[in-house]
């Protein structure tokens, strides 16, 4: 698994990202804060780590992407796709939307 996402059930911005996840057929993990016990203490420690408290916080290949904000402007510029290509995450060359 190359992509990670750290969302809450609720955040309509983590359902987003989720969607788009899903529509380019992405192999990702979901960690939801507020389902874990230590769900808290996960986002505070991504927040020293990162900097960014707020969900949906998205790592591809191992690297600190950003936010909703972040992963939709990387889709519109065409760069999301190959950028989850080349970390494995992404398998099936049609998902070139």
């Amino acid at each position: 698994m190359q992509s990670y996402l750290s969302c809450k059930t609720w955040c309509g911005y983590c359902k987003s990202v989720k969607k788009l996840f899903s529509e380019l057929n992405v192999s990702y993990k979901v960690i939801e804060l507020d389902e874990e016990s230590d769900g808290g203490e996960i986002q505070s420690t991504l927040k020293e780590w990162t900097g960014q408290s707020i969900v949906p916080n998205v790592f591809i290949g191992g690297k600190h992407i950003g936010g909703s904000d972040a992963i939709m402007e990387k889709h519109r510029a065409g760069k999301l796709v190959p950028l989850l290509t080349e970390a494995g995450a992404i398998t099936n060359a049609s998902a070139q939307l």
